[in-house]
């Protein structure tokens, strides 16, 4: 009975000592203000002239509100030529195709794209007349693109652009896919502000 008397003290001795050790090495911790977590925010609120929403990360199944009309995102093609990368993504509209493109250069650019199946052009040259307006060619070469969701392209593969734009802003783009056609599109720059990014699932 001793024994375990004497067992039951030296137990109890050694949980004391721990608990004061425990103590003591907290109490020398500093003290760190947690920050209160953000109040709520309407998600339809007018937030001033940013895009609600990292552009950067639009995919496939989010959805945009363009203030008069929403519309989703069906697929996304992941663009990138030697270290610089941007980004199609596909709208779901009735008929024709349409796409919101989004790259840094530095600064993040969007334009919303409109394909144009109707113009029968290679991109030749340094302008090219179309419809009354002189574009001048900004850009030109060939990378790779990854396809997520839908797209109409496989997985993966590679493309070639040349992108023009007018003096007064309009832009003409000619993309082919797997050295097949080249397909036409004239664009408008989108302003940051013009949309809200809703992201899905």
């Amino acid at each position: 009975m001793a024994i375990e008397l004497l067992l039951l003290l030296i137990l109890v001795g050694v949980a004391v000592v721990i608990g004061v050790l425990v103590y003591a090495q907290r109490a020398k911790k500093p003290k760190t203000a947690s920050e209160p977590p953000a109040p709520p925010r309407d998600p339809f609120a007018d937030t001033g002239d940013s895009t609600a929403g990292d552009p950067r990360a639009i995919k496939a199944g989010d959805m945009i509100d363009w203030g008069t009309e929403r519309t989703w995102i069906r697929g996304t093609l992941r663009l990138s030529e030697g270290g610089f990368t941007w980004s199609e993504h596909f709208l779901e509209v009735e008929g024709g195709k349409r796409w919101l493109s989004v790259e840094e250069d530095p600064d993040v650019e969007l334009a919303l794209w409109t394909g144009r199946p109707d113009l029968d052009i290679i991109p030749q040259g340094k302008s090219i007349e179309l419809e009354g307006t002189v574009y001048r060619l900004q850009e030109k070469g060939t990378g790779s693109y990854r396809s997520e969701g839908t797209t109409g392209l496989k997985a993966s593969g590679g493309l070639d652009y040349a992108d023009y734009e007018s003096d007064d802003g309009r832009l003409l783009s000619f993309e082919r896919f797997d050295h097949g056609r080249w397909e036409a599109s004239t664009g408008d720059k989108v302003a940051p502000g013009t949309f809200t990014i809703y992201p899905g699932s």
